[in-house]
């Protein structure tokens, strides 16, 4: 998977998770909670639909790393490099 389509993976769900959320001017590097109305549940469902969709384990220490689009893509980029 390209670095494109992770970022669209995670948008797309995002958008499932908030769909009022508008999603058309997310910043790459700034932390999806300070551009996003996303509360800890949210993230939480984002970390559980990474794992039923793509069977992307994220441990609770990795959450971090989930910060903002771009950390998403380079964190996720090898989980999905196969996919």
């Amino acid at each position: 998977m390209q670095a494109t389509d992770i970022a669209s993976v995670i948008l797309d769900i995002i958008s499932t998770i908030a769909p009022d959320e508008d999603l058309s001017d997310v910043k790459p590097d700034v932390r999806l909670r300070d551009q996003l109305d996303l509360d800890s549940m949210d993230f939480l469902d984002i970390v559980m639909e990474l794992r039923k969709r793509y069977g992307v384990e994220v441990p609770e220490e990795d959450y971090p790393k989930l910060a903002s689009l771009d950390s998403c893509v380079e964190y996720l980029g090898p989980k999905l490099a196969d996919k």
